[in-house]
C-alpha cells in the first residue's frame, strides 16, 4: 500500500505495533522473531521495519516501533513523576490515550530524504485479532477512528484464505470469524486483503463480502507471487489506489495506467525473468529459520538483481563444518563441505556466542586459501581475523575474548564501554562513520571513491588494535576505521585474492532493491567473475553471455554511493556523491538472548 501511495506522489511513513511486553527486539533470540533490525538512531526493532524502509526508501526511528513494554514504561514513568495528579492509572483511558498520542506524534515526523511531513501513515498491528495482549491497541484505535474523523481513518484487515488439499476449495470461515471478532471490538474493515496460495474465484469473493459487511470490490485477493515485488503491482491491478483515494478523500491525480509505477513493474518483471544463477553459501548459526537473516538475504537478492543473476542461496550450519561433527555425523560434515566447495561465493554473517564459531573460522580459512570470494559481516570479520592470526601470524591460540577469555592472543576484544550484566541496548548501535585510509581499496571503489561512509552497527566485540600492526604486516589490510582511528571497520586481504572482504558494520540494513549494498554487490560480482572487469573498465563486451554489459555495470559502480541522507559522504573533491542509480526510480520503492543477530 505504501509503495502505491508513494508513487502517487504522497509522503508516506509507517508504524509497527508489537503487542509483546519487551521494550524492544534487542534481546530476542533469532528463533523467536527472526533478525533484530537496527535503525539509524540505534534502535533494535522488529524485522518488519526493515521491509518498510526497503519498500518505501525511508529512514525510520525507534518511535516508529511501538511495543506494550514501551507504552507501559511511558505511562508508569509519568505516574512516578506525578503527572496524573493522584488519579488511579488504568488501561482505559491512560494506556489507550498514550497509544493514540504516540501515533499522532510519530505520524507527523518526516522520514524521507526531502523531509516532507507525511500525509499518510500506515500502521501495522501485529498478532491476531482476539489476542489478549493486543486488546489495549484495538480499543485505542476504536476510539481513534472517531477522534480523527472517518475520512482520515481506513481499516485494512488481512486474513488467510486456506485451500485444503482434501476439499480443493477455498475456506472463508477463518476470515468470517476474525472479521466478526474485529467488529465485536468496535472496528469494521474498509478493505479485506485475502492471502491465498492460489487465486480465489468470484463466488468466494462474494461470500466474504456477504458475511463480512463489505462490498465485493473491497475484497482484495493477493495470491502467492513469483516475487514480493509483484505484490504492489497486483494491488494496483485490483484498483486499490482508487478505493483508497475515495475512502480517504485524497486529492492526488492518478497518472495514466501505462506510466503509473512503471519502474516498479519493470523491477518485478526483471526479478521474475532472470536466467543466470549465482550460488552463495551462507555459513551461519540460525540457518533453520530464514527470517533470522532477512536483511542479509534481501541484500544478496538486490546485488544479484543488479548483475542480472538470480540468487541461489545455500544455508550451511556453521557447526557442521567443524571437526566434532566429522566424528559424530560424517555424512552431515561432508555434505556441508561439499555445499561450501560448490558455491560461487561465501558469506559469513553476524551472531553471538561460541556455537558454530570454529566452523565459520574454517570457512574463512578455506576461502582465503582457495581464492573463493568471501564476505564477512560483524562476527564474519572477527572470524576472518582469528583465522589469519592463527594460520598466517602463527598464534595458534588466537581467539576472541568472548569465546576464550583466557587466550594469550585476544585478537578480538570486548569494547571498553560495554557494561556487563545487562544485555538490552548495551551494544555499539546505529549509524556510525567509517573513514577510508587508502585509495587502494576495493570497497572504496564500490562505494564511489568517497572519503567516508556511514553504516549501521550492532556489536559488543571488536578487533584488538594492539594486534593490527602485526596483522597488516602479514598482508591483512584494515582500509576503513572509525573517526578516532581506533576501531577496525573494513578489512581487505592483500595479494591476488579476487574478493576477501569483511566489515564490522551491517551493510545489509540500508540495501535497497535498485540500490544494492556495495559490499554485497562486490561479493556477487566477484562470484560471477565480473568484479575485476568492472573495476578496471578493461572490457566492453557482454558478461557471461548475459544482457548487461561491462560498461553498464561499470557506470553503476562509478556512481554507486549511498543517498546523502543515509551516508553523508563526500568525494575527494569535497562535493557530495550522487545517489545510487535506480534509487530515484524506486522512490517509495533458539539460543540465549546473547545470540541476537
Amino acid at each position: 500500500l505504501g509503495v502505491i501511495l508513494k508513487h502517487a506522489g504522497l509522503a508516506v511513513t509507517s508504524i509497527k505495533i508489537d503487542p509483546y511486553i519487551n521494550i524492544d527486539a534487542g534481546t530476542f533470540s533469532p528463533y523467536e522473531h527472526g533478525e533484530t533490525y537496527v535503525l539509524d538512531d540505534g534502535a533494535e526493532v522488529d524485522l518488519d521495519l526493515g521491509n518498510y524502509e526497503r519498500f518505501l526508501n525511508v529512514s525510520l526511528s525507534r518511535d516508529n516501533n511501538i511495543t506494550t513494554g514501551k507504552i507501559y514504561q511511558h505511562v508508569i514513568n509519568k505516574e512516578r513523576r506525578g503527572d496524573f495528579l493522584g488519579k488511579t492509572v488504568q488501561v482505559v483511558p491512560h494506556i489507550t490515550d498514550a497509544i493514540q498520542e504516540w501515533v499522532e506524534r510519530v505520524a507527523r515526523i518526516p522520514v524521507s530524504e526531502d523531509m516532507r511531513e507525511p500525509e499518510i501513515c500506515i500502521i501495522e498491528l501485529g498478532g491476531t485479532i482476539g489476542d489478549i495482549e493486543g486488546m489495549p491497541f484495538i480499543e485505542a484505535f476504536r476510539q481513534f477512528q472517531f477522534k480523527v474523523n472517518r475520512e482520515n481513518f481506513c481499516n485494512v484487515h488481512v486474513s488467510l484464505v486456506p485451500k485444503p488439499t482434501a476439499t480443493g476449495e477455498h475456506k472463508t470461515k477463518p476470515t468470517q470469524a476474525s472479521v466478526r471478532e474485529l467488529r465485536g471490538l468496535g472496528l469494521t474493515p474498509d478493505l479485506i486483503f485475502c492471502r491465498s496460495e492460489q487465486g480465489i474465484d468470484e463466488s468466494v469473493r462474494y461470500k466474504i463480502s456477504n458475511f463480512c459487511h463489505v462490498e465485493p470490490h473491497q475484497v482484495i485477493n493477493i495470491k502467492d507471487q513469483a516475487s514480493i515485488y509483484h505484490v504492489p503491482v497486483e494491488m494496483l491491478y485490483q484498483n486499490v489506489i482508487d478505493i483508497l483515494k475515495q475512502r480517504l478523500q485524497l486529492s492526488f491525480q492518478i497518472p495514466r495506467p501505462k506510466k503509473f509505477m512503471v519502474s516498479w513493474r519493470r523491477l518485478a518483471d526483471r526479478a521474475e525473468n532472470l536466467r543466470q544463477f549465482v550460488t552463495i553459501s551462507l555459513v551461519g548459526k540460525y540457518t533453520q529459520l530464514q527470517d533470522a537473516y532477512a536483511s542479509v538475504i534481501k541484500a544478496l537478492q538486490h546485488a544479484a538483481l543488479a548483475t542480472n543473476h538470480k540468487l541461489k542461496l545455500t544455508y550451511i550450519n556453521a557447526a557442521d563444518l567443524e571437526e566434532e561433527t566429522k566424528s559424530k555425523d560424517p555424512v552431515k560434515y561432508h555434505d556441508a563441505w561439499k555445499a561450501l566447495c560448490q558455491s560461487n561465493g561465501v558469506l559469513v554473517p553476524g551472531g553471538f556466542g561460541l556455537r558454530g564459531v570454529e566452523g565459520k573460522i574454517q570457512a574463512a580459512k578455506w576461502c582465503r586459501e582457495n581464492g573463493k570470494p568471501y564476505l564477512g559481516v560483524c562476527l564474519g570479520l572477527q572470524c576472518a581475523v582469528i583465522e589469519f592470526a592463527r594460520n598466517v601470524c602463527g598464534h595458534k591460540d588466537a581467539n576472541s575474548s568472548e569465546m576464550d577469555p583466557e587466550t594469550k592472543h585476544p585478537v578480538v576484544i570486548e569494547m571498553p564501554e560495554h557494561h556487563t550484566g545487562q544485555l538490552g541496548g548495551t551494544m555499539r548501535l546505529g549509524k556510525r562513520q567509517t573513514m577510508f585510509n587508502t585509495q587502494n581499496s576495493i570497497l572504496r571503489q564500490l562505494y564511489g571513491n568517497v572519503d567516508y561512509i556511514e553504516e549501521r552497527h550492532r556489536h559488543r566485540y571488536e578487533v584488538n588494535p594492539d594486534f593490527v600492526p602485526e596483522l597488516e604486516a602479514a598482508g591483512m589490510k584494515f582500509v576503513g576505521r572509525d573517526t578516532e582511528n581506533v576501531r577496525m571497520e573494513i578489512m581487505e586481504l592483500g595479494g591476488f585474492h579476487p574478493y576477501y572482504v569483511a566489515v564490522q558494520y551491517h551493510p545489509e540494513y540500508i540495501s535497497r532493491p535498485l540500490s544494492p549494498s556495495p559490499p554485497y554487490l562486490g561479493l556477487i560480482m566477484a562470484s560471477v567473475g565480473m568484479l575485476e572487469k568492472v573495476l578496471t573498465s578493461a572490457s566492453k563486451t557482454e558478461v557471461n553471455d548475459g544482457d548487461i554489459s561491462d560498461e553498464e555495470i561499470t557506470n553503476l559502480v562509478k556512481t554507486l554511493s549511498y543517498p546523502d541522507k543515509l551516508r553523508g559522504a563526500t568525494t575527494d573533491s569535497g562535493t557530495k556523491s550522487p545517489s545510487r542509480p535506480g534509487s530515484e526510480d524506486i522512490d517509495g520503492g533458539a539460543d540465549s538472548p546473547r545470540d541476537g543477530m
